[in-house]
């Protein structure tokens, strides 16, 4: 069975998981992107990718973010809430300045771009998009949005640059998901996996 991991902290926390199942230690040794161990091989890839890789049936499963399926708006299977990389996708601004609310039309900086237009929308407020890919949180301090919409996890990059929160859109979380064809064609093996990966992390 092929498993894509995300790069980072998660894939670590993942192979963890796997080393109380099936008690051996799982590592991408030095800069390697391909693990192969007990009849599974796992990839190692942007966050960003997981979901394509699975959608595409370069892997059977992988684990990613809700905030990345909702965004690329992924054909995939969701399997389990791992509960791990908790954060939330939040519209934020400029502290105590709510002049946004106030406007006909608002520029909104996001990498999320899907994620912005689909909330604004469903309010009824016209936005511009703005497609940002890095220090999302400059773009009000310099004029070019009125507010973002980003991944929030302690807010303490937002207070450090004197911006808050304003509303919330979703609540994100790491989340196993599966190719749908993969699922049928291997679906016990799976379904016997998702079931060892949740009793570890409910450590049963």
């Amino acid at each position: 069975m092929k498993i894509a991991l995300p790069k980072g902290r998660i894939a670590e926390e993942v192979l963890e998981i796997f080393k109380k199942i099936f008690n051996e230690d799982f590592i991408f040794e030095n800069r390697k992107l391909i693990m192969k161990k007990n009849n599974f091989t796992f990839l190692n890839v942007r966050n960003w990718d997981v979901a394509t890789y699975v959608e595409k049936q370069a892997a059977d499963i992988g684990v990613v973010g809700a905030d990345v399926i909702t965004e690329l708006d992924s054909d995939v299977l969701e399997l389990l809430d791992l509960g791990l990389g908790k954060c939330r996708v939040s519209v934020a601004g400029i502290k105590n300045d709510n002049n946004y609310k106030n406007k006909t039309r608002i520029k909104v900086a996001s990498k999320l771009t899907n994620i912005a237009k689909t909330y604004f929308s469903k309010k009824g407020i016209p936005t511009e998009i703005i497609k940002l890919n890095g220090s999302i949180e400059l773009a009000p301090l310099v004029g070019l949005s009125d507010v973002i919409v980003d991944i929030v996890q302690t807010g303490g990059t937002l207070k450090e640059n004197g911006m808050e929160e304003k509303e919330i859109i979703m609540h994100s979380s790491a989340r196993l998901i599966a190719n749908k064809n993969s699922f049928i064609l291997k679906k016990e093996e799976i379904l016997a996996l998702t079931k060892k990966i949740e009793d570890a992390i409910n450590g049963a």
